[in-house]
């Protein structure tokens, strides 16, 4: 559990800090092309360390009824998510934008709730709700905002939001795949739809020190990123996941306040405490009960604990941990949890 944390926590660094140094690149490349850059950055530099890893290319191992995930995780976080982002942080503040960002976790719980039906205890929900207050806080316009009626950044921002908390539940439901792949997937195919959208609007290409590092800036903050958050999945599920990655906006207001000089507005520090108090109450959340796993079949790396009781088969490679196809037989239990790929049992 704590390893999954860690890999959440990493990611939201990661990706908190790209928000403000893609800020630094908005002015000299447009953002449908921006967003194609980040991701084929992304998707260049996983795919040649998996390569790497494997020593030549090997199957994805996805199956055909996952499929649909992967490509629907990839339309909606891939294409549309950074290109609304991109475009948000051209009428928005990057230290503002990092912290509307947290808008992505309360979004990915209440889908990860309602349509995908995972549990929700009262004191996330509660987490959620001073998180939403925060947001609502800090995107409320100053008087120079609202008097120009510019929402445009904030709606678009709060719109990637929206994609990216599709895009997270759809990728639990691939989360035990080889992280690299489903990462390294989408940022080629993502990368490619939006360069080619760009390119065919006559945007021309900048500068290729700027190209690179766009690049750059993609492989650590979406792909790199990515991995970590794919890895936090099957540890933590979605909810929890997105709870530890609301991080994220802190840091890039932190490397935007430090690095770029923006002066924070009034209500930012309020909106701060507020999201806060919001990430500690879900950072410090204690599930327990008495529950029953059905039987299951599947394949992730893992080690031998109370979940993982199987024999191994003579091909089987015993060093732990490791990955191989394995059955879970029937057990009844109590311990603390999270709604994990052993833990999506249903709650009276």
């Amino acid at each position: 559990m704590y390893i999954s944390v860690f890999y959440a926590l990493l990611a939201a660094a990661l990706f908190g800090a790209s928000t403000p140094l893609a800020k630094l690149l908005v002015g000299s490349v447009s953002p449908v092309l921006l967003g194609g850059l980040l991701y084929l950055g992304s998707g260049i530099g996983l795919t040649a360390i998996r390569l790497v890893r494997d020593r030549g290319w090997v199957g994805s191992g996805l199956g055909r009824d996952e499929w649909p995930w992967l490509l629907g995780a990839i339309f909606f976080g891939g294409v549309l998510g950074p290109v609304a982002l991109m475009f948000g942080l051209v009428h928005t503040k990057a230290s503002d934008a990092s912290l509307l960002l947290n808008l992505e976790s309360v979004l990915t719980a209440v889908l990860a709730w309602t349509v995908f039906k995972e549990n929700a205890d009262r004191r996330i929900v509660v987490g959620m709700v001073v998180i939403v207050l925060g947001g609502v806080l800090l995107s409320w316009p100053d008087q120079r905002v609202a008097a120009s009626g510019n929402w445009l950044g904030p709606g678009a921002i709060a719109l990637a939001c929206l994609c990216w908390a599709i895009d997270n539940n759809l990728t639990r439901k691939v989360s035990t795949t080889d992280a690299l792949f489903v990462a390294g997937a989408k940022g080629l195919i993502a990368g490619l739809v939006n360069c080619a959208v760009a390119l065919s609007m006559g945007t021309a290409l900048p500068a290729w020190v700027t190209v690179a590092s766009a690049m750059v800036v993609g492989w650590l903050g979406y792909g790199i990123s990515l991995v970590l958050f794919v890895m936090a999945l099957r540890g933590l599920g979605t909810a929890r996941t997105g709870a530890y990655f609301s991080t994220a906006p802190f840091v890039g207001a932190a490397v935007a306040l430090v690095f770029l000089r923006e002066a924070p507005s009034l209500l930012f520090w309020p909106a701060c405490a507020l999201m806060g108090v919001g990430v500690w109450l879900h950072l410090t959340e204690r599930h327990m009960h008495l529950h029953t796993h059905e039987p299951l079949e599947h394949s992730h790396r893992h080690v031998h604990d109370e979940h993982h009781l199987h024999e191994h088969g003579p091909d089987c490679y015993e060093r732990e941990p490791h990955t191989h196809w394995h059955r879970h037989q029937p057990i009844t239990h109590s311990h603390p949890h999270f709604p994990d790929i052993h833990h999506r049992h249903p709650h009276g």
